[in-house]
């Protein structure tokens, strides 16, 4: 007699997510009482070699590194998922010292295309919507920009680990408001305040089936044309900006790209894409592989099924 055989599935909320949270919780508390340097090699590490195995972290980059690039070896992709951890870490107390983020970026170089756009659209009340990735601190150039006077606001996927997203969240605020949580509430919040002239942060690179499929690092990935919607909708410059974390460990170049020419939604997507994935090719560590933005195993069984026995 043939028997099921049971699974443990991940339980959003559950032991696993309590866990993560408390050791974050505790390592954050004592990072934050450490000079910069030290508190960033200890959060690297602590993410890279404890939260990002327990979470489930470390497979899932793995799993994306080899759908992408599946000649790469075994031992080259556990390190580059290893660095990928480390930069989450550091990046996860970066942005918990807000202050000390915007003191630090005050002094940054800002450069890029796009540099001179944004600055004419702040003299001129004109708004602005910046896209990017989650790519190397995806919230330095915001903090730079908020270190100049400006005022910043954004729209945020809560984080499926919900203890976790309860003090995230917070601190989000805490940088630079408005914030709002994804959804057709907040999507009406952000539009309703970049349509006023103001200014606001989508990050765009993360699974949802409801995206239009479109060609990521070599594979079909949903894409949400979100960003280019709302820029259409309000007459805001699109323009993609990116903190690349240094060889340091610490500092950042912050990079502000030409605006995306207004025109078809999905086209414009494709050219955001295009410049997120220039940036990985450069910097591939520092691009978040945790995350979800393909389902490769879904899609291997799919292509089984097509292929038959």
């Amino acid at each position: 007699m043939a028997t099921k055989k049971k699974t443990r599935k991940h339980i959003s909320g559950g032991w696993q997510d309590w866990a993560t949270d408390r050791v974050l919780r505790g390592a954050i508390w004592c990072a934050l009482r450490l000079p910069i340097r030290a508190r960033l090699w200890l959060m690297g590490r602590l993410v890279r070699h404890v939260v990002a195995p327990l979470a489930g972290y470390r497979k899932r980059a793995e799993d994306n590194l080899a759908h992408v690039w599946p000649d790469m070896g075994v031992t080259e992709r556990r390190h580059l998922a290893d660095l990928v951890a480390d930069n989450a870490g550091r990046t996860m107390i970066d942005n918990y010292d807000v202050d000390g983020l915007m003191r630090r970026m005050a002094d940054a170089d800002i450069t890029g295309d796009g540099v001179e756009a944004i600055e004419q659209a702040r003299a001129e009340g004109r708004p602005v919507l910046f896209v990017t990735g989650h790519f190397g601190n995806f919230e330095a150039p915001r903090a730079a920009l908020v270190a100049r006077g400006y005022r910043i606001g954004g729209l945020y996927r809560p984080m499926s680990n919900p203890f976790f997203n309860a003090h995230y969240a917070a601190n989000m605020h805490a940088l630079s408001d408005p914030v709002f949580e994804q959804g057709r509430r907040g999507t009406m919040g952000l539009i309703k305040h970049i349509r006023e002239g103001g200014m606001g942060v989508l990050l765009f690179d993360v699974y949802d089936s409801a995206g239009t499929p479109i060609d990521f690092m070599g594979q079909p990935a949903p894409t949400l044309t979100s960003a280019a919607d709302i820029a259409l909708r309000t007459g805001a410059a699109l323009v993609p900006f990116f903190g690349i974390r240094k060889p340091d460990g610490v500092n950042f170049d912050v990079v502000f790209e030409a605006p995306v020419p207004h025109g078809d939604p999905v086209d414009m997507m494709r050219d955001v894409t295009a410049r997120l994935e220039a940036r990985i090719r450069e910097n591939p560590a520092q691009w978040f592989w945790i995350h979800r933005r393909w389902k490769p195993g879904r899609q291997r069984k799919r292509a089984a099924a097509r292929i038959g026995p």
